[in-house]
């Protein structure tokens, strides 16, 4: 992982489920500056197994997220190896003692960055993709007050029944090795990783991506060459009590259970105000349109654009350009709207 960051230690933090992290370690980048009335600031927050690097093909001169114009906040999530992890992170809370932490508590950190320590009190924009879009959404329940835009791209408000399955075909590759041994291995449980890499595969991009060879446009000549030089080298370096952390987190995001929801998700939806536009990939097979279109009818004033193409849930990693290029535009259109409510 990079070390071109900046470390916010928050003493005692104490977590959802009643442990305290001493401290939690949110690491972060931001990139261009805030402006005299702060009001330019864009939160960013990143995604699965990615880190601030990972959201940097959305950040530029020639991108709507201008350094130039916007102060842009990058938080890494817990759990990805550079903010506290059950990788980085000393005893009691090390490895396989790591705790359980959710989106909200990922929230609350940012929440703390954004507030105290940079001082700011409304972000023009918060989006993400993946675990990035369930962070927006989050926010966007969280704190309605602060949130002028939301646009979450390839997520959800709430991780449905299905992508519980997949999260725990992904977990049952890393637990199942012998090597894990529950978590307090001494080597790096590398076939589980292997496995973890090849199930996610099949998940990550469409049956039309694989059916008509795209993988070549990423380099590749062979299916054989792609699932190693392409899924595994993407995990293989990960730490694999990291990716379960992750996991617990991803399985259990959920906007009703914020505090005051009391469980129904539609009152959770109502109560967001900022200006949301949705963006579902086309043929995501975990975050798909469908379940976007349910969802945002139940957010005031809340759009759906969806995104066309094959690439599947990697639509928004932004290797794509045609991808890149209407994830970009979406985010133009939506920072061009008179939003400024609050």
């Amino acid at each position: 992982m990079s070390t071109d960051h900046e470390i916010l230690e928050l003493p005692d933090f104490a977590l959802e489920n009643g442990d305290t992290l001493r401290p939690a370690r949110l690491a972060y980048r931001t990139y261009g500056r805030l402006n005299a009335d702060r009001s330019n600031a864009v939160l960013f927050p990143t995604w699965f197994a990615g880190d601030h690097r990972s959201n940097e093909w959305l950040i530029g001169e020639d991108r709507a997220l201008d350094p130039r114009e916007y102060f842009v906040i990058v938080p890494n999530l817990f759990g990805n190896g550079v903010s506290s992890s059950p990788s980085n992170t000393p005893p009691p809370h090390a490895a396989a003692d790591f705790p359980d932490v959710t989106i909200r508590d990922n929230v609350r950190a940012q929440h703390v960055l954004v507030t105290e320590h940079l001082g700011i009190e409304r972000l023009a924009l918060v989006l993400g993709c993946s675990m990035g879009a369930l962070q927006t959404y989050q926010w966007a329940v969280s704190h309605p007050e602060m949130v002028a835009r939301a646009l979450p791209f390839c997520g959800a408000p709430k991780t449905s029944p299905h992508n519980v399955v997949f999260i725990e075909s992904l977990r049952a590759t890393l637990t199942l090795d012998a090597s894990y041994r529950d978590g307090r291995y001494e080597t790096p449980p590398l076939a589980g990783i292997r496995a973890f890499s090849r199930v996610y595969a099949g998940w990550g991009f469409s049956q039309a991506f694989y059916r008509e060879e795209t993988y070549r446009q990423l380099g590749f000549t062979t299916l054989e060459d792609f699932l190693p030089g392409f899924w595994e080298a993407n995990f293989i370096d990960q730490d694999a009590n990291d990716l379960l952390a992750m996991l617990w987190t991803w399985r259990h995001a959920d906007v009703s259970a914020t505090p005051g929801m009391d469980g129904d998700l539609e009152r959770a939806l109502g109560s967001i105000t900022a200006e949301t536009l949705a963006l579902p990939a086309e043929k995501d097979l975990y975050f798909p349109p469908e379940d976007e279109l349910r969802a945002v009818r139940h957010i005031p004033g809340g759009r759906v654009r969806v995104i066309p193409g094959i690439w599947g849930h990697l639509t928004g990693g932004g290797a794509n350009p045609a991808d890149a290029a209407f994830i970009d535009a979406a985010v133009r259109d939506l920072l061009a709207t008179g939003t400024d409510k609050g």
